[in-house]
């Protein structure tokens, strides 16, 4: 192989599910022209920097799973050396593919009350599972970013907490369940995204501590990883100017992070993955198409990950660099797709989920980490209040979510009438942009209605969302149930019975 057939197989471009055949035909020209070495598998052009949100409002979405496994299957038939496919599945196939198994988010696993590694650990292992029977080779993820900032716009949900070994530890057991099902996986996004307030798909987000500092937070996981072995890491998009001589340079551009610090100082020896390249955080920093892609790969990325300008940057990386850096990082690759048996990659036949066996990991899960985080519940009140007739239920947000008031089996009267209410929220959003999409007008609602009677507050969705319901103090008991699965309702009206 020559120098650039070499480092093309460091490129993972986008590839977009939901997309016309005319860019599923430029797809096919990376492949057989510039000899890519893999793809990472987005939903759409649409939903490419956002997570699972909205989506069939504005697209056509039938089949999406049938249509990336023909789309593997095509694009692997034409590819000279099988290709090393990704996907960013934080919380499953689900997170870019309707109709599979959704997993909970990290934040929800990181409430796990006992045996958290254990139960982390075969979370990974079944979203692994999902993937290596849907012809996927490595899944971006998991998070090790400690989430120490409660107004970060991009990582929320996506982190097991606020405690830099709490992280470290379930990161790791996420990791460890990827790997025991055959998949790569990588934490994520060094030297750690979780203190930022500027979300790196839109601009630069810049981390101003010590590096005494970043030791004992954002860099701990990763250490801590590295130290048991990790094989691959990603850097995020952001600058930490105390780590690279006070300049304003992206982590995934620096070689003193990369370079220096990750493979020098904290002895990582395994890949390193750059965050997507098209974010504006570094897109915007070179217009001269390929630079961006050298500077990347000069910095000490092994996988270059959704570059938009695939041609150009094989060109420049071949320009500048020497033979031997480029010979170091195609073997680090193909060692990579060897143990991940990509090179033995076969026709992938469109897999059957086992639907009954997931939903009883929901519910196992949920027992585990649904919590009165507030006040008492006294289910033997709650039935007598019921029986009387004056126990009131109202929900919010719930869009025909709601399975709650059915588990619940216990008759309602009106909030008007009532001594007691049962209020459940059903947030909109995992993200905190428009206060996780609840309206102002009903927040006020609920806070007055909290302040009108004894409220029982349960709440489906992201917990961070709690601050914008008033004071915890104002609602007899809270109970946060974290997700809106239909299991996590069950075990959350299971709850409020006693049972």
């Amino acid at each position: 192989m020559n120098k650039s057939q070499k480092i093309a197989q460091s490129f993972s471009p986008a590839a977009f599910i939901h997309d016309t055949e005319e860019n599923y035909q430029a797809i096919e020209k990376l492949i057989r022209a510039d000899e890519i070495g893999g793809l990472t598998f987005f939903h759409s052009r649409h939903s490419a920097a956002a997570n699972f949100e909205k989506r069939a409002e504005v697209l056509d979405v039938t089949e999406t799973f049938e249509k990336m496994i023909g789309l593997i299957n095509r694009y692997q038939e034409i590819s000279k050396i099988p290709l090393l496919i990704s996907i960013d599945g934080e919380y499953g196939l689900a997170m870019r593919v309707e109709k599979t198994p959704q997993y909970p988010f990290a934040i929800t696993l990181g409430a796990l009350k006992n045996d958290a590694e254990i139960w982390i650990e075969e979370v990974g292992y079944r979203i692994g599972m999902d993937m290596k029977r849907s012809g996927i080779h490595l899944n971006l993820a998991p998070c090790a970013d400690v989430n120490t900032n409660p107004n970060n716009p991009v990582i929320g949900y996506r982190s097991f907490g606020n405690n830099p070994e709490k992280v470290a530890k379930l990161a790791f057991a996420a990791y460890s369940g990827m790997k025991k099902a055959g998949i790569g996986a990588c934490l994520k996004h060094f030297p750690g995204h979780g203190d930022t307030e500027v979300d790196s798909h839109l601009g630069l987000p810049i981390l101003n501590k010590t590096k005494a500092e970043l030791q004992t937070e954002e860099l701990f996981p990763f250490q801590y990883g590295i130290d048991r072995g990790v094989e691959m890491i990603m850097v995020g998009h952001l600058a930490v100017p105390a780590l690279t001589g006070g300049k304003d340079i992206p982590a995934s551009i620096s070689q003193e992070l990369i370079t220096d610090l990750l493979k020098g100082e904290m002895g990582f020896k395994g890949l390193v993955i750059s965050d997507a390249l098209n974010m504006k955080a570094v897109a915007n920093l070179y217009p001269e198409p390929g630079e961006l892609e050298w500077q990347a790969f000069h910095a000490g990325n092994d996988i270059l990950c959704f570059s938009d300008h695939v041609k150009e940057g094989i060109e420049k990386i071949a320009q500048n660099s020497s033979d031997a850096e480029v010979d170091a990082v195609f073997e680090r690759v193909m060692d990579l797709k060897k143990r991940l048996g990509v090179l033995e990659t076969r026709p992938i036949e469109v897999p059957t989920f086992d639907w009954e066996r997931h939903s009883k990991l929901q519910k196992d899960l949920a027992e585990n980490y649904i919590s009165v985080i507030s006040g008492k519940i006294d289910s033997v009140e709650i039935q007598e209040l019921a029986k009387a007739g004056k126990l009131g239920y109202q929900e919010f947000f719930s869009s025909g979510k709601s399975h709650f008031a059915q588990k619940l089996e216990i008759p309602f009267s009106s909030v008007e009438q009532a001594e007691k209410v049962i209020l459940t929220v059903f947030v909109p959003s995992h993200k905190p942009l428009n206060q996780f999409g609840m309206e102002q007008t009903v927040l006020d609602e609920i806070k007055e209605l909290a302040k009108s009677k004894p409220c029982f507050l349960v709440h489906f969705g992201n917990p961070l969302a709690l601050k914008h319901l008033g004071k915890l103090e104002d609602f007899e008991a809270v109970v946060c149930a974290y997700q809106g699965f239909e299991e996590v309702q069950g075990v959350a009206a299971k709850t409020l019975q006693g049972l």
